[in-house]
């Protein structure tokens, strides 16, 4: 039995230091729900919540083709974003509208191509 790989979609993990609206939860939501919009998802819903203190955000848009999330911590200057999208879906694209958004500093990203195993029966 062979096995074939079946990708399901791009997972793109993004620390961004610096930046803007680290403590804006309606502007980050804007942005998320931009981002979404840029790389051509389909919003299901968002839940985004502000904590005390630093005023640090932590949200997640739900997509068609997966979802966007965020954690900020404003008192480090730092915002953790993961992007995971299948299907005809660009993140990529909301990659870029994000940084465009918030203004990071500087940035890290890194590609993920998910997938899973799964077996092939030959035909006879």
């Amino acid at each position: 039995m062979t096995l074939k790989i079946a990708t399901s979609g791009i997972h793109i993990l993004v620390d961004y230091y610096g930046g803007q609206a680290l403590t804006d939860a309606a502007r980050i939501e804007g942005a998320l729900t931009g981002a979404a919009i840029a790389a051509g998802a389909t919003v299901l819903s968002g839940s985004f919540h502000k904590f005390g203190g630093h005023g640090g955000v932590t949200g997640v848009m739900l997509l068609a083709e997966s979802h966007i999330s965020i954690h900020t911590w404003p008192e480090q200057g730092y915002a953790a974003i993961d992007i995971f999208m299948c299907g005809d879906a660009r993140p990529d694209k909301a990659v870029a509208y994000l940084e465009d958004q918030l203004r990071p500093a500087r940035s890290t990203i890194t590609r993920i191509q998910r997938g899973s195993t799964e077996p092939v029966v030959p035909t006879v």
